[in-house]
């Protein structure tokens, strides 16, 4: 299993699943599996930092089989600015609270789960 401190690293770009950079949806996917033994979800080719419309339509592809859920390790943050996807991260247990984990053209951050809400009109967790 890998550590959370071994994906903060990796550069952001746009589509890229790892393991050398990812983007928010290919971090959320490979933490959830190399991290929390996760099966891994469809890679998802389509969507990317400036697709709302394949963001949306792959989101409630995939949420379909996922169980919404209150922030905790291994969870879905999915960020949604009206009914479209915006972005994703993934919840993490450090310095003995939850975080968020996510990525963006700056680079691997990690907020708390107040912090990632913040920054959103709405935050749905799923494991």
């Amino acid at each position: 299993m890998k550590d959370i401190a071994d994906y903060l690293s990796a550069p952001y770009r746009d589509g890229a699943r790892g393991p050398l950079a990812f983007d928010c949806y290919g971090l959320v996917n490979a933490v959830r599996h190399e991290v929390f033994g996760l099966p891994l979800l469809p890679s998802l080719g389509g969507v990317g930092r400036s697709k709302l419309r394949e963001n949306t339509k792959a989101y409630r592809e995939v949420s379909a089989g996922l169980e919404e859920c209150l922030p905790e390790p291994g969870a879905i943050a999915s960020a949604l600015i009206g009914d479209f996807l915006d972005h994703v991260g993934v919840v993490v247990y450090l310095d003995g609270q939850l975080k968020v984990l996510d990525t963006n053209p700056g680079g691997p951050r990690i907020r708390t789960v107040r912090d990632f809400e913040a920054r959103y009109q709405r935050v749905v967790y799923y494991r």
